[in-house]
């Protein structure tokens, strides 16, 4: 049980890593975006709008690894619990 947790908590880590990578990539992409509609003469009215719906795949990406986190998260916590119960007896 022990190193099923140690094996989580390193799957956690990597899951993490990735998530912060693709909301770095993102933001990146999105601003690189909305400066490139800025000098097409978009207006600026939709700008934002138009960007976001440009680089989909991206947010896509990044709401996929939050996903993967949050959800090795709670499957790391439900194991830690499982442990403790069995530790004290419950």
């Amino acid at each position: 049980m022990a190193k099923n947790i140690e094996n989580k908590v390193n799957m956690l880590h990597q899951y993490a890593i990735r998530y912060v990578e693709a909301e770095r990539n993102y933001r990146i992409e999105l601003s690189r975006e909305i400066m490139e509609l800025r000098d097409r003469k978009i207006p600026v009215t939709i700008i934002n709008d138009v960007a976001r719906g440009n680089i989909a795949e991206q947010k896509f990406k990044r709401d996929l690894a939050e996903i993967e986190y949050k959800t090795s998260k709670d499957l790391l916590d439900a194991l830690k619990s499982e442990l403790s119960a069995i530790v004290t007896g419950k």
